[in-house]
């Protein structure tokens, strides 16, 4: 299979009552092109100011590789800075939330695996 970039869906979405909203593009189309092992793999771009709201995991683990920009991330109640090249880990029943600090797009992949 190959998916040309002009063929991946694309979502503009608020999620978890963060600021703003986030630009989705799914690298994957969920669970059946993971064979069931998850239900996101993505490419996601917070604009300045725009966040993904505080969360808690049930079932699953999300990570977070950091392509571009400067981002806040708050695991499980510490906050940190992270840029690109850091990477994120967010495991089952715990909570995180990313925020975009930057004056630039904060550029992520996003992996969801279940548990």
């Amino acid at each position: 299979m190959i998916r040309r970039s002009d063929e991946k869906r694309v979502e503009t979405k608020k999620l978890f009552n963060g600021e703003g909203q986030v630009i989705i593009q799914n690298i994957l189309n969920g669970a059946p092109e993971m064979y069931g092992k998850g239900r996101v793999f993505s490419h996601s771009v917070l604009k300045p100011g725009c966040e993904i709201g505080w969360h808690i995991h049930h079932g699953d683990g999300e990570t977070y590789y950091i392509l571009r920009g400067r981002g806040l991330y708050n695991d499980n109640g510490a906050e940190h800075e992270v840029g690109p090249g850091d990477v994120t880990f967010c495991d089952d029943r715990q909570g995180h939330a990313l925020k975009n600090i930057g004056d630039e797009d904060l550029e992520t992949i996003a992996l969801i695996l279940y548990q």
